[in-house]
């Protein structure tokens, strides 16, 4: 909102004046004057401000002023774009406008009238436009929408700094809500002119209240509507009130043992909250709280099961924080009750009828004591004598001694001490034991087998011992030979013996012993014992010898010692019979007299003599003891230990067998015993590291193992073995077989044509076999793989590849390929040559080139011949040799493979030297051969020959052709074509120009046509009188079969004749009569016409020619060259050699007309009539098949203007006109130079 300031008296009372004619049109006889003056104005910044100028100055120019700087009369002000000129100037309304104003717009301004014819300039008084600024920004240290940590009761400062503003604003510090008195505020200068800053400082005394309020910055102005805040929260740390234990119940402290007591500590307030825990005696018990942020209540509960220990025990509970001053604490002593927990009765509850009887019972400590009393069943006994002791955890112990007189009708009862207080009214406590009153059986007898049945060992046999009467239950004891008689304790032994438990039945007592008899129950007795009484039985028990055993006379037993081997047969019942063997084998043996036997059986004992071998090492010696009445035979066998040197057995391997880069595994199978103490391998003298190595490792059993085998380690191996009683020695082969490589194979392999030639492939393999040798024939065409021709022979390592006779299609990669079973297999490339005498390449009968022979251009024979070995060239001209040290003559000669090419480039070419027929001999040491190239003139160029029909369909005709010689110049085609039946001859321009296909689109089905091709150059067309050069074609019809898969419409429609109203004779006169009027001109146009062509043909460059790639190479590349004979041969296997053509140069020649003009519509005449020919008769050219020769010339680089051929139309209702070249210059006479002119070579 704009703030207005009261300017002086005189111009507000003007202003009051002329206000009300602010909007009256002004005459133009008014005085001058203001009607309207500014006033001073504030507006803040962004706003838009306007001053008010009204003036009565008709035709006066009225502009504004801001600080002395006219702001120019146009109301658009462009030199300020947000100032402008508002109001209608023809009431005299000038008020300055200003958009989005801004600090640069704080200024005096004034409003000014120009001199005019009606009086001197006006100006207003000035006024000032204050703009106020806004601050924008508020900086809080700390940093705003932060969060400050304090401590309750320290001082703190604070500052805030407003951002630039106009005038600087006021800064007010807000605490809590209440506003903070204690404030010292700078004034500052901003970063511009006019701004200012404005500085507070604050001192801060945060209070617990002030906890999680805000402390604000307020920055106030006069541009402001609001005041701008910034703020940051205040978090005021303070400590915690005290604990408060939260007891269950009334009685604070007491608390009954077993007890599950939970106790709440609480403390509420501070910041942050308090933190709890319980002590115990001073010794921390849980260090667990939770809190209530909210509420800032923390809180801990302790939950103890309490124990009699725990008696005047202190629980306490501290809380404090991080700003605690010191530890706040509460607590609680514990007064704990106990019952005894246990009670004790000493002295035996057994006792002998009518004897006493006497007891102690005791108990554990409790709290308060309790009384003791004694029950006999239902019957209360006095005690002897009651004591009281103290007790632990502050409890007393309690002790009663009885003595009673025991009697067999007592026996059983239940004897009880009882404990009992007032404390403890709802529980009781007890201790009980079984009275015993002890008096003997009254008889005792065993039942079982009679005494003197005979029991086969493993019998089973089962003894009852029965009682009557006695407490306690009789024990029944068993004794075998005054023995007690047990169990076996280890579970897995078979259970020979098992005793019973005593079982009672009424007053019978009883116990079972089972027993599976042996030799040690033979005669044996066996007693049951009951106290005094005793009652026994004896078994008759046969059995098989208790144990064989072999004694030996000797332990270390060598090849060639004796051995005594006795065999002991220790008891049995009945005696049995002994007998040696062997491995199977029965052996002598001789009876020593038999010693006494256990278990009142039989003893036995036979000896052998053994005379001991190597062989006999591990063998088993065995004897056998055989009962005839128990049908039973016990054996035990000796086991030889024959110590012996290694020794080799029949099944070791001698020859190993293992592939390259796989394992091996060389085994060792060898006796010994001890067992081999070391297996040291060695390898051609090197002795292979126990240990192991990288490629090989020894195995436990000897054998050695190798891994990435070479066919290095090829060879024989030397094991040795050594024990303590002598060492031995074995060689074992390893054969390794590797996949071949072929080591000699002559690549080229050479050899003139005619005669005989081996393919050698020598190769390094294992294992060689007889039919590891392939050979392949590598080519293009099926039909070169074929070796049927050939004799392949291989003998060891070496392969053969026998060709007789050989031919030149014989020539090419061949591939040996050598396959022994190891992958893999080896391939070797190897190039036949076929040496030949050279063959060049010459059309028939002639080649011609042609070249302007101004002495400035230059010209470039190309010779190819094909020939192994490689070719010298050399050139004659018109029979005699050519001085290649004429520096107008270069010489290149170029190598690939079997083809070989030579490059005569003949500078500045004079058609009175060098128009003349060039000889190209090839020569190598099988023979020679040569061609002859024409050097002539350029000239119109020879017809196109071999014109074919190569599709057709009702609306089109595929045509195919050979060019003829260009005439040193490009050439284009032209069809000239006729229906046979109608008057005219069409044409088509063949694109683009150098093609030798075209469609012939527009025709009718069923319609013969005679078809003409013309070569046309800038010299002229070659001309319809070639045979070669013309057919007859009929197109089929709409219901025949085409020469194309695709039905196909007419493309182009050629331009159709017209009548010819006259004759054909007169038509042919009117030709002739051009012809003679031409000529006249003819050669004076032809020189310069020449003379122009000569002059482009000089711009021409030279470069090598590509040739086609030959798939059999002769020779490396190789360049040779000498500066002085001006000659050079290259040949290379990558790049073909390249030759200059100028089939594609094109002179900047002016279009000419056809030299002869022909009759229209000659439909009449002969299909071989004969037309005009060339202007020069030379030798005719004809061109190699498509793709066999390079272009001889590089196209020429063309000017700005490359010739053009326009087509021009001559309406004429006599006939159809064929296009033709544009008319010559009749100013350029002279284009031509002299040599050029016309003369014939």
């Amino acid at each position: 909102m704009a703030l207005r300031t009261p300017g002086r008296v005189p111009l507000l009372l003007l202003g009051l004046l002329t206000t009300g004619l602010a909007h009256l049109p002004l005459p133009a006889s008014a005085p001058r004057g203001f009607w309207a003056l500014p006033e001073n104005l504030t507006v803040v910044e962004g706003a838009t401000a306007e001053l008010r100028c009204g003036v009565s100055a008709p035709g006066s120019a009225v502009q504004w002023a801001k600080d002395g700087l006219l702001l120019g009369p146009d109301p658009r002000i462009p030199s300020f774009p947000r100032y402008r000129l508002e109001g209608d100037p023809d009431r005299g309304e000038f008020h300055l406008h200003i958009e989005a104003c801004d600090l640069s717009d704080d200024a005096e301004y004034e409003c000014q009238v120009g001199r005019s014819e009606t009086g001197p300039e006006l100006v207003s008084p000035r006024v000032i436009l204050t703009i106020l600024v806004p601050p924008k920004v508020l900086q809080l240290t700390p940093e705003a929408g932060s969060t400050v940590t304090w401590v309750a009761g320290q001082e703190y400062v604070v500052s805030c700094v407003s951002g630039d503003a106009k005038p600087a604003p006021d800064i007010t510090f807000i605490q809590s809500g209440q506003t903070i008195s204690d404030i010292s505020a700078n004034v500052n200068v901003g970063s511009q002119e006019k701004l200012f800053t404005t500085e507070a400082t604050a001192r801060v005394t945060p209070q617990s209240s002030d906890n999680g309020k805000l402390l604000v910055c307020e920055g106030s102005s006069p541009a402001l509507d609001t005041p701008i805040r910034v703020s940051v929260t205040m978090n005021v740390l303070f400590p915690p009130g005290p604990p408060v234990i939260e007891w269950p119940g009334l009685d604070e402290g007491h608390v009954r043992a077993g007890q599950s007591l939970e106790l709440l500590c609480v403390s509420r307030g501070g910041n942050p909250p308090a933190t709890l825990q319980w002590l115990k005696n001073g010794q921390p018990m849980s260090t667990a709280w939770g809190t209530e942020h909210a509420e800032a209540v923390a809180r801990s509960m302790l939950v103890m099961i309490v124990r009699p220990e725990d008696h005047g025990a202190r629980l306490s509970c501290e809380a404090h924080n991080s700003v605690s001053t010191g530890i706040q604490e509460r607590g609680v002593t514990l007064q704990v009750t106990f019952p005894p927990s246990a009670i004790t009765i000493l002295g035996s509850a057994s006792q002998s009828e009518n004897k006493n009887v006497t007891l102690s019972c005791i108990t554990k400590s409790s709290r308060p004591r309790v009384l003791l009393r004694w029950w006999l069943g239902w019957r209360q006994l006095l005690p002897t004598e009651d004591m009281v002791m103290d007790g632990l955890h502050g409890g007393h112990i309690s002790m009663s001694n009885l003595t009673f007189l025991v009697r067999r009708e007592d026996n059983g009862l239940t004897l009880t001490c009882e404990a009992f207080s007032e404390a403890f009214t709802k529980e009781t406590f007890k201790k009980s034991l079984i009275l015993n009153v002890k008096y003997p059986a009254q008889k005792l007898w065993i039942e079982g087998p009679p005494e003197g049945q005979r029991l086969r060992a493993g019998t089973r046999v089962r003894l009852v011992c029965l009682a009557i009467g006695g407490n306690p239950d009789p024990s029944l004891t068993w004794f075998k030979d005054s023995r007690a008689v047990t169990e076996p304790r280890p579970p897995q032994e078979p259970r020979r013996v098992q005793l019973g438990s005593l079982e009672k039945s009424g007053s019978t007592f009883s116990r079972e012993l089972v027993l599976i008899t042996g030799p040690s129950d033979n005669q044996a007795k066996f007693t049951c014992k009951a106290g005094q009484l005793s009652a026994s039985t004896q078994l008759v028990v046969q059995f098989p010898p208790t144990n064989v055993t072999i004694l030996a006379n000797a332990s270390a037993l060598r090849p060639g010692d004796a051995l005594n081997l006795t065999c002991v047969s220790v008891s049995s019942n009945p005696p049995v019979n002994l007998s040696w063997d062997k491995e199977g084998e029965r052996l002598e043996s001789v009876a020593i007299p038999p010693r006494s036997a256990p278990f009142k059986g039989s003893a036995a004992a036979r000896s052998v003599l053994l005379r001991m071998s190597s062989r006999d090492h591990g063998h088993r010696v065995t004897c056998r003891a055989h009962s005839t009445e128990l049908r039973e035979t016990m054996s035990a066998f000796y086991r030889l230990n024959v110590l012996y040197p290694p020794e080799f057995l029949g099944e070791q391997v001698l020859v190993v067998t293992a592939v390259e880069q796989g394992e091996a595994l060389l085994p060792v199978s060898v006796s010994a015993n001890p067992a081999p103490e070391a297996f040291n391998w060695t390898f051609r003298g090197y002795r292979l590291s126990p240990a192991g190595g990288p490629r090989h490792r020894i195995l436990s059993g000897g054998a050695l193992q190798l891994w990435n085998v070479t066919r290095a380690d090829d060879g024989l191996y030397q094991l040795h073995c050594q024990n303590s009683e002598g060492t031995a020695e074995a060689l074992v082969r390893l054969d390794v077989h590797y996949a071949p490589t072929i080591r000699v194979l002559q690549d080229p392999t050479e050899v003139n044509i005619g005669g005989s030639v081996d393919i050698v492939c020598t190769v390094d393999a294992n294992p060689i076999l007889p039919g590891m040798f392939n050979w392949e024939r590598l080519g293009e065409e099926e039909e070169d793989h074929s070796l049927d021709d050939m004799e392949k022979m291989s003998k060891g390592s070496t392969g053969r590849l026998r060709i007789h006779h050989a031919k030149l299609d014989q020539a090419g990669a061949y591939q040996c390929i050598v396959d022994n079973g190891v992958a893999p297999p080896a391939r070797g490339l190897v190039r036949l040559v076929v040496r030949f005498a050279p063959q060049v390449e010459h059309p028939t009968p002639l080649t011609k080139v042609a070249a302007a022979g101004d002495s400035t251009s230059s010209a470039t024979l190309h010779c190819r011949a094909r020939g192994v070995p490689n070719i010298v060239f050399t050139w004659t001209k018109n029979g005699v040799a050519l001085d290649l040290q004429d520096p107008r003559y270069t010489e290149h000669t170029y190598h690939q493979g079997m083809v070989h090419s030579s490059l005569l480039t003949i500078a500045n070419v004079s058609a009175a030297q060098d128009y003349a027929l060039f000889t190209c001999t090839a020569t190598n040491p099988l023979g020679s051969d040569r061609t002859n190239i024409q050097l002539v003139s350029i000239s119109r160029p020879d017809p196109p020959t071999g014109l074919k029909v190569m599709s057709m369909t009702p609306y089109s005709v595929g045509l195919e052709w050979k060019p003829g010689f260009d005439g040193g110049l490009p050439q284009r085609f032209q069809i000239r074509y006729e229906a046979l039946g109608t008057p005219g001859l069409l044409y088509m321009d063949v694109l683009p120009p150098q093609a030798t296909t075209f469609t012939l689109t527009g025709l009718q089905p069923s319609t013969r046509y005679r078809v003409w091709l013309l070569a046309s150059n800038a010299l002229g067309d070659s001309g319809l009188m070639d045979k070669g050069s013309q057919i007859s074609v009929t197109t089929p019809g709409l219901d025949q079969p085409s020469g194309e898969p695709d039905y196909q419409l007419p493309t182009e429609q050629p331009t159709r004749p017209s009548r010819l109203p006259l004759m054909p004779v007169l038509f042919a006169v009117g030709g002739l009569l051009l012809l003679s009027n031409i000529s006249c001109v003819g050669g004076f146009l032809w020189q310069r016409r020449l003379r122009r062509l000569a002059e482009g043909i000089s711009e021409k460059t030279e470069a090598g020619s590509e040739e086609d790639q030959v798939r059999n190479e002769y020779e490396d590349s190789q360049w040779t060259g000498g500066q002085d004979t001006q000659s050079s041969m290259v040949s290379t296997t990558d790049v073909e050699p390249y030759y200059h053509s100028m089939k594609d140069f094109s002179p900047q020649l002016p279009p000419t007309l056809e030299e002869v003009s022909y009759p229209r519509g000659l439909t009449h005449l002969e299909e071989d009539m004969a037309f005009p020919g060339h202007l020069y008769d030379e030798v005719e050219r004809l061109n190699a098949p498509s793709g066999a020769w390079g272009p001889l010339y590089d196209e020429v680089p063309m000017g700005l203007c490359d010739p053009c051929w326009p087509e021009e139309t001559y309406e004429d209702t006599r006939g159809i006109y064929d296009q033709v070249a544009g008319d010559f210059d009749p100013m350029e006479t002279d284009s031509l130079p002299f040599e050029l002119r016309g003369h014939l070579v």
